[in-house]
């Protein structure tokens, strides 16, 4: 294998390959990443036997062949050198079996692995295919993601349950996370050929990774699966992951149906305060409690070893007419959920110990559910 490819475009794609490699791992193949050379085009693929991600970079190929190298180490190589060098990588596969590296007047050998070795995850029929907007896939993401549990032993809620159904007669995609501490509902119209797939649930990492790659993303990307798979392909750029074998809850059984206390708040005011008045106390888990009266919302938060703060919206900021209310909650859970509003914050209560919806005023594709604390 011969081949010469742009140091950005090589860059860049080393970048999205090697973020899903294992930096600790007991299988040393999966340390590396596969090099193949066909015509004009070179394959990266990595893989931590959950993920694989491949990419295909413009190149010209002096003579066809694969082999594999240390994923970081190339990367971390072709990061350092200058912009606008041309990347020389040859293997000829006999002898001491290395892959050679040239850009310039710089030259390094690195040790390979048998291509035998490298893991395929391509094997298996993906028969439910479809289309979705990087932008509306984008958003499913961001108004979701930050609800996964880190729970290891919660397995099943270590994802986004990815699903279609209706809402109001319409059918939709919709995307829903959980930490059984508050809940994400998002929703986006049904794409065509995405009736009948089965709910699936998308790993947190494999999240995290696609997550990475719609930033560089503005068309459709094109979603494969089945009911232990999922692929996302965009451009030169493969996503496939497992999908988390377990069976998601049934997340409706908690969304509250009659709450009937509304409160409105501008957001900016609403996550400014919450900020100020959190500051207080260093414990993460201190709740801060909404004190609601007419047009009135008092914050406020104790600490045993820093003091009491308080802060009060009136009806510039507040609209709320129904009985009085006390209700505590997790400085932070109400900081993850505000930041996925824009503009108006929408808060229905029932009283101060049952589940509370919060949704943004002007958007009624997504919905949160927050459990209140003590206070």
């Amino acid at each position: 294998m011969k081949i010469k490819a742009d140091r950005a475009s090589l860059l860049k794609a080393l970048a999205h390959v090697q973020s899903v490699v294992e930096k600790r791992n007991t299988i040393p193949i999966l340390a590396n990443v596969k090099i193949e050379a066909h015509d004009t085009r070179l394959r990266l693929t990595a893989t931590d036997m959950e993920i694989a991600v491949v990419e295909e970079v413009p190149a010209t190929s002096l003579s066809d062949g694969a082999c594999t190298a240390p994923a970081t180490t190339l990367y971390e190589i072709v990061r350092k050198l200058p912009e606008g060098a041309e990347v020389q990588l040859e293997y000829v596969g006999e002898g001491d079996g290395q892959l050679k590296l040239r850009a310039g007047r710089y030259a390094t050998s690195l040790v390979v692995l048998p291509t035998d070795d490298f893991p395929s995850m391509t094997a298996g029929s993906l028969p439910y295919r479809f289309a979705l907007n990087a932008q509306h896939l984008r958003g499913l993401i961001d108004r979701t993601r930050f609800a996964i549990s880190t729970e290891e032993t919660r397995y099943y809620l270590n994802g986004i349950f990815l699903h279609a159904t209706e809402s109001d007669g319409a059918k939709v995609l919709r995307a829903v996370a959980t930490d059984g501490h508050r809940l994400a509902r998002v929703e986006e119209p049904l794409p065509e050929g995405a009736a009948g797939m089965p709910g699936v649930i998308v790993p947190r990492k494999t999240v995290a990774e696609l997550r990475k790659l719609l930033d560089e993303i503005s068309g459709d990307v094109e979603i494969a699966l089945s009911d232990t798979r999922i692929q996302f392909r965009a451009g030169p750029v493969t996503l496939t992951s497992k999908l988390i074998d377990g069976t998601f809850p049934e997340y409706e059984r908690v969304i509250p149906r009659d709450n009937d206390k509304v409160l409105r708040v501008t957001k900016k005011d609403f996550a400014e305060a919450v900020a100020r008045v959190a500051a207080i106390s260093a414990e993460r888990m201190r709740p801060i409690k909404l004190s609601l009266g007419r047009n009135l919302l008092v914050l406020s938060c104790s600490s045993p070893d820093q003091g009491t703060a308080t802060e009060e919206l009136d009806n510039d900021h507040v609209k709320y007419d129904a009985s009085p209310l006390e209700i505590g909650f997790q400085s932070r859970y109400l900081g993850d959920i505000t930041d996925q509003v824009s503009e108006e914050v929408e808060f229905c209560f029932s009283d101060g110990a049952a589940p509370t919806i919060v949704r943004d005023a002007a958007d009624a594709s997504a919905l949160y559910v927050l459990m209140p604390m003590r206070v």
